[in-house]
């Protein structure tokens, strides 16, 4: 009896699960339970159904390429080789391949990138921008050869010949696409090189159409400085750069026909505007003519000088009735204060005082009023006025008497 260590008898089941045609590819279908993301970019994870489970591993080289990301619950289908992880004795599964069962890979990395840049608002219409009205240059993201650029080059050349066309030549499908796709959109919106693009393609399959699906082409889309206008595949097709472009077109055409007017339109146009200009101007001139009609026959244009003597004449005879009505408020005004005075001095006037019975006496030559009997010396001269006339007297008594006391003081 031959007795083996671990270690070799894990080899050697590994060798013989590995030797064997059919676990060396091999299909499997369950349900993706304990996903785990590592780190390193492995992904670990179980595939089980209703009696059993089975241990994968994806390893960095093969995760990489996935176009969606896996999620626990997903009914999927892994493609891989059986072998044995010898640390632990356990064999497992090593993908290469995994795709959702019912399905396909490239429409669950669709939805999946669809609800992602819907989430961070790529598709929102307010961020939309709005065509220029008449582009002077146009740019064409597209393949330099085929149907859809010689499509969209007659429609611009027939509709608007005026526009300058720029196309920028890239790759429409395969693994470089979406890369020169978006280095194209970003190079045009760093140098300012168009009025707007228009990023395209023929029709074709989901997967040759699917560099417009990719993350990067919708990114540049959304990054770009220049409206975009999408135009990939038949009017059925719609793709993630459809929803981020500033306008979708159903096809290329119809993209050429989008972002440039119909020089007939524009020429009917004008000449709509020219006939209204004209007539416009031939009403505005006989308006015109009928108004200076009007005026000719108006005194001041027929009599000119007899009509600005008449104005000044009346505007003379306006300011003379002014002036006059202003006088009269002014006398009017200042005789009224001046009887107020007037009787206001009268109160106090002496004459009046002496026509009430007093008089005033002064010394002869004199100006100053005798007010105190101290004024004057026995034998001494006066003058008395009275209202009507004045007569002299000489002083032969003198009585002092205090004012207000009855007269009984007294002194001779």
């Amino acid at each position: 009896m031959r007795i083996v260590t671990v270690s070799e008898l894990n080899r050697y089941i590994r060798e013989v699960l590995e030797g064997n045609p059919f676990l060396a590819n091999v299909w499997v279908k369950g349900e993706i339970t304990n996903l785990k993301y590592h780190p390193s970019g492995h992904l670990y994870f179980g595939l089980k159904d209703h009696q059993a489970a089975l241990r994968v591993v994806m390893f960095r080289s093969r995760a990489s390429k996935l176009g969606f990301r896996l999620e626990n619950g997903t009914a999927a289908v892994v493609r891989g080789y059986v072998g044995v992880y010898e640390r632990d004795g356990q064999y497992q599964l090593y993908a290469e391949e995994v795709e959702p069962e019912g399905l396909g890979a490239l429409y669950l990395a669709l939805e999946q990138l669809k609800e992602k840049l819907e989430r961070e608002g790529l598709f929102d219409p307010r961020r939309k921008r709005a065509l220029p009205p008449v582009p002077n240059r146009v740019a064409l993201v597209t393949s330099p050869v085929g149907a859809a650029v010689n499509d969209m080059l007659t429609v611009l050349g027939r509709r608007w010949p005026m526009a300058e066309v720029v196309i920028v030549p890239v790759a429409v499908q395969g693994e470089t696409a979406p890369g020169q796709i978006a280095v194209a959109l970003q190079q045009l919106s760093r140098i300012g090189a168009a009025d707007v693009v228009i990023a395209g393609r023929g029709g074709g399959s989901p997967e040759e159409l699917w560099a417009f699906n990719s993350e990067v082409v919708a990114r540049a889309i959304a990054a770009s400085t220049i409206p975009v206008v999408s135009a990939v595949g038949h009017e059925k097709d719609v793709t993630i750069a459809d929803l981020v472009a500033d306008r979708r077109a159903p096809t290329p055409s119809a993209a050429a026909e989008l972002v440039v007017p119909d020089q007939t339109d524009v020429v009917r146009h004008l000449a709509i505007l020219r006939l209204r200009l004209t007539r416009g101007v031939e009403e505005q001139l006989q308006s015109d003519w009928e108004r200076l009609r009007r005026l000719q026959v108006r005194k001041g244009l027929a009599e000119p000088v007899k009509w600005l003597c008449q104005r000044r004449k009346e505007s003379v005879d306006g300011f003379e009735q002014r002036l006059v009505n202003s006088m009269r408020n002014v006398f009017n005004r200042d005789g009224a204060r001046l009887s107020t005075l007037i009787g206001r001095l009268d109160a106090v006037s002496p004459v009046n005082t002496l026509a009430r019975g007093y008089s005033i006496c002064r010394l002869p030559g004199g100006d100053r009023a005798v007010l105190d009997v101290s004024d004057v010396g026995l034998g001494d001269r006066v003058q008395v006025q009275l209202f009507r006339g004045q007569f002299f007297c000489t002083v032969d008594e003198k009585i002092e008497t205090g004012v207000g006391t009855g007269g009984d003081a007294s002194k001779r």
